[in-house]
């Protein structure tokens, strides 16, 4: 397939095939977003657990789930990252359907405070292993709140600004400058 029949999410023939990323759909891009920030940020959660920043690891998603030993080691966590990516997917997909427009960091800093509060008081029932807010350690929801305030700034920010460039191209390509 030659470089003539790819097109970019805003419908414009590619004139750089050295851009990288041009060619993906912009939802695919926010899908690639949502994994990837899950992944890291799950991942930087891991750290700061085997770092003792935090008494809650990534696994605690599988607790309810999974049954073995096997869940609660190594293996359990990079398990558990993987699904945290899987679902930052539908998390990223909210955001295109519902904050796109929003192109300030605030924004993704409330999704990601909203997020936190969505974990850890609505869902905390499901969690056997999840105490409650109130009987956390300061630092564990400390470094949870940062950790969730960065992955919403992340998610928010990446599919924000990359929405904006969208409208920014088919703006300049609709408005002929002379």
């Amino acid at each position: 397939m030659t470089d003539d029949f790819q097109s970019n999410s805003a419908g414009e023939k590619r004139d750089d095939p050295d851009k990288p990323g041009e060619s993906i759909p912009f939802i695919g891009r926010v899908v690639i977003t949502g994994f990837a920030g899950g992944v890291i940020w799950s991942l930087l959660g891991y750290l700061a657990y085997v770092l003792n920043l935090t008494e809650i690891s990534p696994n605690l998603l599988l607790q309810p789930f999974i049954l073995g030993e096997w869940k609660n080691g190594v293996m359990g966590n990079f398990v558990s990252v993987f699904c945290i990516g899987i679902l930052s997917v539908g998390t990223a997909l909210l955001y295109y359907l519902v904050l796109k427009r929003f192109s300030s960091m605030f924004v993704g800093l409330a999704f990601g405070l909203s997020l936190w509060a969505l974990v850890f008081f609505l869902l905390n029932p499901i969690f056997p292993n999840l105490k409650s807010v109130f009987e956390l350690e300061r630092l564990t929801t400390v470094t949870t709140i940062c950790l969730y305030i960065l992955y919403g700034v992340f998610v928010g920010y990446t599919i924000s600004f990359e929405h904006n460039e969208i409208l920014s191209k088919k703006n300049a390509k609709a408005s002929p400058q002379h």
